[in-house]
Parts: structure tokens; C-alpha cells; sequence
């Protein structure tokens, strides 16, 4: 049999919960948004194709073009990057992909430095999780859990797949392990509770399209455009938010987001979404605690 005919036809994660159908859901201090700045840090193995802004090259081994243009995001852009959030006192919660911890240590004493978490996002963005068997993926997650508590400190709650990828074990694994919340599904502007064999697992809203890689790869959008998105994804949340708290993810890569001429248009976003005052710039963490407190 194939793959594909074994597989189940139904998730079971979780049941269908209409917005409109929940009990308000209200945030601290009053807050109507919850705001989490995900920068993802990550890295790229040399021996294959990978995310690609010139395609001509997209298929060389070695794609020095495009290797090299993600490479600038740990040298230059996540520095950048740092310095807008901190301007606008936006702690990020980082994506982060293990090999990183070994490669680019400065980054991982940058962001304890300014009490960053840490989210498990791979062994790395050319090794995806999709396909993996139960066994394999169940030590490679460990041993992502393991060196990133190690080199930051702190023991990573959550969890971004490599390209949001998972297998049918993955939510499972993730739960057995020590992980509390995954943000692969991104399916809600609030926080729900996901069914696991053992442990807790909770979904946290996550955006593939207020998410610098779709815009800017697959939209093609300008960096003025993309800041605008940001704007208006957020001013419509916050007055959904006066009636049931709403959650507003930035997806970012510094490989993109951090370029100068995009940069600037990150900082305007953010400059109009700490203008109003019922906004909760904050963490993963601290968005599911404050969830979990309310639905316990």
C-alpha cells in the first residue's frame, strides 16, 4: 500500500470551534491584540536547493547566489532587526533552527541578552520533518529540545516545523518531549487546545501570509506594500479584539525582512501598531499561559 492510502482521512486534533461560538477572551491590562514578533533564525546546509530569490540558480549544487543571500541574514540582518524591535520594545520569540546554536553563537548571546525565547524550529531549514519515520523523528527532536536548553538556558516550550512541516507523529512527539505549544496550524486568531497521547499540546496563531517569505517570494509584493499589510492586518484585529482578544503574529526572516530598503517598512509597522494603547507586545509563552488561565 502507499503511503498516501494508509494515511488517516481525518486529523482528530482537534474539533471544529467557530470564533463567534467562544467565551470572550481577554488579555492582560485589557489588551484587544496579543502581538508576537517571530524572527526565524536559521541555517542552511551548502549541498542543496533552499528558499531562493533568483531561480535561475535555484537548482546548483553548490547555489552560491542564493546561498549566500540567506547567509546575509545571520551576518546583517537579524543585527538590524534587533535594533528595530528593541527601538520599539518588541521582545521577539525565536524560531530556531538547533544547528544555530553551534554556528552562530553570537546571535543565540545577543538574544539572551535581551530575554528573547526560544522556540524549537528543526535541526536545520534544508531537513524537513515530513516523512520521517516514528523513531528517527522522535530522536531528532530530543536532541533539537536538548542543545537548544543548552545553549540558551532555557528549556524551548515552543515549536515552528521547518516550512511548518509535520508527520502524523510530530504533535505527539513534540508533547512526549517537554514541548507545550506548536504553531505549524495556522487555522485561528486565538490560542486552542490540540488532543495528544500524552502531555498538553495548545495551537498558537501563526501566519504564512503576514509572513515575509510569501509576500515577498510568492506575492511579490514591495516593502511598502508588505508594511501596509502588517498595518492593516493589525487595525483590523484590534477592533475585532474589543469584543474576544485577538492574536497577531510577524513572521519574519532576516535574510529578507532585514535588508535595508525592507527594514524601514518593519519599523513603520511597528511604530503604528505601539501607537494604540490596548496592545500586548509579548512572547509565546506568555500569550498561552494567559490562555491557558482563562480555559483551565
Amino acid at each position: 500500500m502507499t503511503e498516501s492510502s494508509t494515511a488517516p482521512t481525518a486529523h482528530n486534533r482537534f474539533k471544529f470551534s467557530p470564533i463567534v461560538d467562544r467565551k470572550p477572551l481577554r488579555w492582560p491590562n485589557g489588551a484587544r491584540v496579543a502581538v508576537w514578533v517571530i524572527p526565524n533564525i536559521e541555517h542552511f546546509l551548502f549541498d542543496r536547493p533552499s528558499t531562493s530569490l533568483v531561480s535561475v540558480t535555484a537548482s546548483l549544487v553548490p547555489d552560491v547566489l542564493n546561498y549566500s543571500w540567506r547567509d546575509y541574514g545571520n551576518r546583517v540582518g537579524i543585527w538590524r532587526m534587533i535594533e528595530v524591535m528593541e527601538r520599539y520594545g518588541v521582545k521577539g520569540t525565536v524560531a530556531l533552527n538547533a544547528d544555530v546554536c553551534g554556528e552562530y553563537p553570537q546571535i543565540i548571546e545577543a538574544g539572551k541578552k535581551l530575554g528573547w525565547e526560544w522556540m524549537g524550529h528543526g535541526k536545520n531549514n534544508s531537513t524537513l520533518m515530513a516523512g520521517l519515520p516514528e523513531a528517527e523523528e522522535r530522536q531528532m527532536i530530543q536532541e533539537i529540545y536538548d542543545v537548544i536548553s543548552q545553549s540558551t538556558g532555557k528549556k524551548p516550550r515552543g515549536w515552528l516545523g521547518p516550512a511548518l512541516s509535520e508527520t502524523h507523529n510530530t504533535l505527539d512527539l513534540l508533547a512526549e518531549t517537554g514541548f507545550d505549544y506548536v504553531a505549524d496550524w495556522v487555522n485561528d486568531e486565538q490560542p486552542y487546545s490540540m488532543r495528544v497521547k500524552s502531555g498538553r499540546m495548545t495551537s498558537i496563531p501563526y501566519s504564512v501570509e503576514i509572513n515575509d517569505i510569501p509576500a515577498v517570494l510568492e506575492l511579490k509584493l514591495s516593502p511598502a506594500a508588505f508594511g501596509q499589510m502588517i498595518k492593516d492586518q493589525f487595525d483590523v484585529l484590534y477592533e475585532d479584539g474589543a469584543a474576544s482578544g485577538r492574536v497577531m503574529s510577524i513572521c519574519l526572516h532576516p535574510f529578507i525582512i532585514g535588508h535595508p530598503f525592507r527594514s524601514k517598512y518593519f519599523a513603520e509597522a511597528l511604530k503604528h501598531i505601539t501607537s494604540r494603547e490596548e496592545v500586548w507586545l509579548t512572547t509565546g509563552s506568555e500569550i498561552i499561559d494567559a490562555y491557558r488561565e482563562q480555559t483551565k
